[in-house]
């Protein structure tokens, strides 16, 4: 199966990351902001101004309520009757379909469980020594030898779109518009009708696969949806697409941004790189602190079901709630030198990939793609350091979605 139909609705070229300012939000650091609010209260009620321009109230809806605190995030997170996750709907249905994103119970635990089997252990172990091992030496292989790179632009932007592809079982000659169209999902907000054409595109892409796997399982993803089935139910070819959908930003833009960060905090404090590159126990523990230092993805979404309060706050039936899980993962009231990355730290728990039912399901993809990728990384280019120009300022920046953009380095060539 080649992409043709519909491939011409998505440009050739266009520069990803050129969209990251108005995708992301435009704003170097909104930590100093989230902890001033948070000291105020940790729930507000109306508009909030995090430094990039506080969203009117629309006079015809509740008052949106916004929540700082790691406590109060993990009980809206854990009450999800009282907390709906259909706000989705109305947000991302339109280009996703409808996703077990947008879903609460009893629909999210069956669509949830004909899904999660093809994240299993056994399946993550043999897609980490097929695919992942392999993409991650691949890009490598292209940059070892010179000397200097941008790890973003050579690396962590492209391994895991590479990997997702793979594990669909898509041909490589179709890598290049796969990853077009998911570039173009993921900034659906910086350009709507480029988001929606790539979706169309997508779906008509995955309507002939499908029904090549239908015909003639392979070993991939996609033959493992088609055949998934929880008490007699399976999934329709619409819940399919969806899902599909919905794997492009959770499982690309996850670890892309994830991974580039996790690189900016080691590179950033060399004590902390030369011991991770000394002991490879503590990639586990140095990945789960970037989780909660910068969270790829700041901000989730839900809705109140009923009139309730949280914190002693009123909330209105209705109010749509944005959890700040950045804000939340770093509260004094549970972490010490919040701002600080430090992979030695004792509390590890945090709320970067959710909580309660609506957990990542992804997220030990994203742990193995990363730990792989960095363990490579270091086996191969055991000395790389940062290398800006004299002018450059490296930083994690964002509002809903933080990396960085550029992390050069050196390295003797290899």
């Amino acid at each position: 199966m080649t992409a043709n139909t519909g491939a011409d609705q998505v440009p050739d070229r266009f520069d990803p990351f050129e969209l990251q300012d108005t995708v992301s939000g435009n704003i170097r650091d909104p930590y100093p902001r989230m902890h001033e609010l948070r000291r105020q209260s940790p729930v507000h009620v109306g508009p909030v101004d995090l430094g990039d321009g506080a969203t009117p109230a629309d006079p015809d809806r509740p008052p949106p309520v916004t929540v700082f605190g790691f406590d109060e995030v993990v009980q809206v997170l854990r009450d999800n009757e009282t907390f709906s996750s259909t706000v989705y709907e109305g947000v991302m249905g339109a280009v996703m379909g409808r996703t077990i994103l947008q879903m609460d119970e009893p629909d999210h635990r069956v669509h949830r469980a004909l899904v999660s089997p093809t994240f299993r252990s056994k399946v993550l172990q043999r897609w980490e020594e097929d695919l992942v091992q392999c993409v991650v030496n691949e890009l490598i292989d292209g940059f070892a030898d010179k000397g200097h790179v941008d790890l973003v632009q050579e690396l962590t932007f492209n391994f895991p779109v590479q990997v997702i592809a793979r594990i669909l079982g898509l041909p490589r000659s179709d890598f290049p518009v796969f990853q077009r169209w998911a570039i173009a999902i993921t900034s659906v907000a910086a350009n709507w009708e480029r988001g929606m054409a790539a979706s169309e595109a997508l779906r008509d892409y995955f309507a002939g696969i499908l029904e090549e796997r239908r015909q003639q399982p392979a070993d991939d993803l996609i033959s493992e949806l088609v055949v998934a089935e929880v008490d007699g139910r399976q999934l329709t070819d619409e819940e399919i697409y969806s899902f599909l959908r919905l794997l492009l930003p959770a499982g690309v833009e996850t670890t892309y941004r994830a991974s580039g960060s996790l690189l900016y905090g080691l590179l950033t404090n060399p004590d902390q790189l030369r011991a991770v590159v000394a002991d490879r126990e503590l990639m586990t523990p140095a990945f789960e602190e970037v989780i909660r230092w910068e969270p790829p993805v700041t901000v989730i979404l839900r809705r109140a079901a009923r009139a309730t309060e949280l914190a002693g706050v009123p909330i209105e039936e209705g109010a749509d709630i944005a959890l700040l899980l950045g804000a939340a993962n770093r509260d004094e009231r549970k972490y010490a030198e919040p701002d600080r990355y430090n992979l030695f730290r004792e509390s590890r728990q945090n709320v970067g990939f959710g909580f309660g039912i609506h957990v990542c399901l992804g997220m030990h993809l994203a742990r193995m793609e990363t730990r792989v990728a960095m363990n490579t990384l270091f086996d191969r280019l055991p000395d790389l350091h940062l290398d800006p120009a004299p002018d450059q300022d490296l930083h994690i920046h964002g509002m809903a979605f933080r990396s960085p953009i550029s992390l050069p380095v050196a390295f003797t060539p290899a």
